[in-house]
């Protein structure tokens, strides 16, 4: 068991005139007794999940927030103290405890956009796979076409454009093609993740602490 108290959330209820009336989803109202009993049940399980839901929610991001001003403050105390620096050039850096079992990561992982020039690379990486015709194999087509595909929110698909700047080719205009995307790409920014693992003892694997609810 634990002392977890979910946020409040309220029952819905409203007294009208000396008689109870609940939403009926459409902006208005309806008597309770004209309610079936399985809805009233049900719509008192969804009260009580989203009223731990957010209370768990509003905890994470104070545990989020808890933990960048836990670390900034030990960053702080290295450089006045010990005039250290934490992490490599990146900020990427791993905190452990003394016994080696607890240890907190932290990986700064830059944000990217594609400039215009990603159409010239997909206009390079065409002209090989048009000539190349007979000798492009099927799955090589479809990446290059999965890759340079847009979505609903106008965005290429980033896994599959690093997937093509690992892919070897001796033409060198496939070589041209990769550069192109090198030149495409913009660093507008960057994201810090903190990461929690432990374990039984020093030559155990690591076990991540999960925060993920899809994961625990």
């Amino acid at each position: 068991m634990t002392n977890f108290t979910p946020a409040p959330i309220p029952d819905g209820r409203k007294d009208i005139e000396g008689r109870t009336y609940m939403g009926d989803g459409k902006g208005g109202w309806q008597p309770i007794e004209t309610i079936k009993a399985q809805h009233l049940l049900e719509d008192e399980t969804v009260r009580k999940i989203v009223g731990y839901a957010k209370a768990l929610s509003g905890q994470v991001a104070r545990f989020k927030e808890h933990t960048f001003d836990d670390i900034g403050a030990f960053e702080a105390i290295l450089a006045q103290e010990y005039d250290a620096k934490l992490g490599g050039k990146k900020g990427n850096a791993t905190l452990m405890t003394v016994d080696g079992l607890y240890k907190v990561t932290v990986s700064v992982a830059d944000r990217i956009v594609f400039g215009p020039e990603l159409q010239t690379a997909k206009a390079i990486f065409d002209e090989c796979l048009n000539e190349w015709s007979a000798d492009a194999r099927a799955e090589l087509r479809g990446l290059v076409t999965d890759a340079f595909n847009t979505d609903k929110e106008g965005t290429v698909n980033k896994a599959l454009i690093f997937v093509l700047l690992r892919r070897e080719s001796d033409d060198p205009r496939w070589k041209r093609g990769q550069d192109a995307i090198r030149d495409a790409m913009r660093v507008v920014g960057s994201k810090t993740y903190h990461r929690a693992y432990c374990r039984d003892k020093h030559d155990a694997p690591w076990q991540p602490i999960t925060i993920d609810l899809a994961k625990a």
